[in-house]
């Protein structure tokens, strides 16, 4: 199949990029990044990016690449994945898109809304406007405008209500009724073969734990100090990954190094367990592995993906 896509999709620790390395290396393809902290360059260690040794074993595409200083949308991912994923077929290998960011997956496949750009002042003026205002008052200013939308969002979702406030204030429309417009570029044109690492909670949060703790000892305070000594706005993206906000308050002096980690594990399993349960509803077509050691999951999944491979 010359236009073969494989997608590779799960909640953080899940053992995706195990599993995608393999299949890469089974199948002569190239891992394409879909997890939007993995595209800062900063953050190897807090983001679990792939090792230089896993890099040099097959082609890896979208680790790294942009500063921490940017901030990568959905949009801007989609702009890069799509000509990754076209060289790896003129060059005749399997794009294996890999990644836990549901909403990536989605602009890939189906496209996004026409949304225009949204005015860096605007942008500004709600950010503002949400710290001044603080969670709940700035939901009901959201509601005086757009009601629908902020029935929509949870209260403490910081980054959607800012969204939604700054959309309507940029175009006078409500982000619900853009997302309900025709996508304004179309999905993958090819064959799409869609796998969803499903291993059991417990097994999950376990490896979250574990996780985190081989990361502070791999050197994720040295990381956050680095990121912090950039002098960046707390709002951008990369200052919001996981680990990065508590180990900066560890840093700054506020909280010890153990209240740190334990709210840091605390957050990655709470995030963990929300992108489970998006991927279990938004990816409906996908073959669900809940198998746990990588030689258990190729022998369930291989035979799978020759088959889809070798289908005319």
């Amino acid at each position: 199949m010359s236009e073969a896509v494989i997608l590779l999709a799960g909640p953080t620790a899940s053992g995706k990029s195990a599993l995608a390395l393999a299949i890469a290396e089974e199948f002569g393809g190239v891992i394409v990044n879909a997890d939007s902290m993995q595209v800062y360059r900063e953050l190897r260690v807090l983001t679990a990016r792939p090792t230089v040794d896993e890099e040099t074993r097959v082609p890896h595409r979208l680790y790294g690449v942009l500063s921490a200083a940017e901030a990568c949308s959905a949009g801007r991912w989609r702009e890069m994945a799509v000509p990754a994923i076209a060289a790896a077929h003129r060059a005749g290998q399997v794009p294996v898109v890999v990644g836990g960011t549901g909403l990536y997956f989605r602009a890939l496949t189906e496209g996004l809304a026409p949304i225009p750009a949204v005015p860096e002042e605007v942008r500004a003026a709600a950010r503002a406007a949400f710290d001044r205002l603080g969670q709940e008052r700035f939901r009901t200013a959201l509601a005086e405008r757009d009601p629908v939308m902020a029935g929509r969002l949870v209260p403490g979702d910081r980054q959607r209500l800012i969204r939604a406030y700054e959309v309507i204030e940029a175009t006078g429309m409500s982000l619900a009724d853009w997302q309900s417009l025709p996508p304004d570029s179309p999905g993958l044109a090819g064959p799409v073969f869609t796998l969803v690492m499903e291993p059991p909670r417990e097994t999950l949060y376990a490896r979250c734990d574990a996780r985190f703790d081989r990361m502070i000892a791999d050197g994720a305070l040295e990381e956050v100090r680095g990121l912090m000594e950039l002098g960046l706005d707390p709002d951008l993206p990369a200052m919001k990954a996981l680990g990065v906000p508590d180990l900066r308050r560890h840093l700054a002096g506020e909280i010890d190094l153990e209240t740190a980690v334990d709210r840091a594990k605390t957050q990655t399993r709470r995030y963990a367990k929300r992108q489970g349960t998006w991927f279990r509803n938004q990816i409906r077509d996908g073959f669900a592995v809940s198998a746990q050691d990588l030689e258990s999951l190729k022998k369930e999944i291989f035979p799978k993906i020759c088959e889809f491979l070798l289908t005319d």
